[in-house]
């Protein structure tokens, strides 16, 4: 459907500015994610903490949604 974030409250319409900027943050999550997933397999690295890997990447992910939302600036409930 067209437009259904319209539907949606706290929903706004961006710019297409910030819906670039939006892309481009999730594209260096992706690549990110990527470089972690490589990390978690690497073989020339002495077994690496399993633990902090995975608070690296909670971490991570969490500082990206919010440079996100950062951006989007959803409304409040």
């Amino acid at each position: 459907m067209e437009n259904q974030h319209r539907q949606i409250t706290g929903y706004r319409e961006l710019s297409q500015h910030e819906i670039d900027l939006m892309n481009e943050v999730k594209a260096k999550a992706t690549e990110v994610g990527m470089m972690i997933d490589n990390l978690r397999t690497d073989l020339s690295l002495d077994r690496p903490d399993p633990r902090w890997m995975a608070i690296a990447h909670t971490h991570l992910q969490e500082g990206f949604m919010a440079l996100v939302r950062a951006i989007a600036k959803p409304g409040s409930f």
